[in-house]
């Protein structure tokens, strides 16, 4: 019976350990600065963890292109206290204005897409800042067959919750 209750203890303060370092955060909003070239680049960026270690985050892309991704993604604490490193997938909607020389009109065209992540995620223990860097490689899939790997972003986020 004791070795059962040893056994339990242990276990509870392992779960008890993992959780700890676990996000320090629940939400987070800001700004996220990427590289010209993706079609989800320089947005408003909200992340939002629905369990201790996955992620849903959107982003809004204002501007040419005018563009709307969400990705889902897994993080895993690393040694330092507040680093993680996360991956995940998603998705996105994008709209181009383009040019037809020959009616001399123009028109918005969408853009859909799919998208990847891996980077470091880094909460600050006492000021409430979130910052992130990652590269997001994305898919053109409908209207405009293209590959976009050279899409490198800094984020800089607000936290709130926990």
């Amino acid at each position: 019976m004791k070795k059962i209750f040893f056994a339990i203890l242990l276990t509870t303060g392992i779960f008890s350990f993992t959780s700890i370092q676990a996000q320090d955060y629940r939400t987070a909003l800001g700004v996220r600065l990427s590289s010209a070239a993706p079609m989800v680049n320089n947005s408003v960026s909200i992340k939002h963890f629905i369990t201790e270690r996955t992620a849903i985050e959107g982003l809004l892309s204002f501007g040419d292109p005018l563009a709307i991704g969400a990705l889902v993604e897994f993080h895993k604490p690393l040694s330092a206290a507040g680093l993680t490193y996360f991956y995940g997938a998603g998705g996105y909607v994008g709209f181009v204005k383009t040019f037809n020389s020959n009616t001399q009109k123009t028109s918005t065209d969408p853009n859909i897409g799919a998208q990847g992540i891996v980077g470091l995620d880094y909460k600050f223990t006492n000021i409430p800042l979130n910052l992130s860097l990652d590269w997001k490689p994305e898919l053109n899939i409908v209207n405009d067959i293209n590959f976009e790997p050279a899409a490198v972003a800094f984020t800089a986020r607000f936290t709130f919750g926990k």
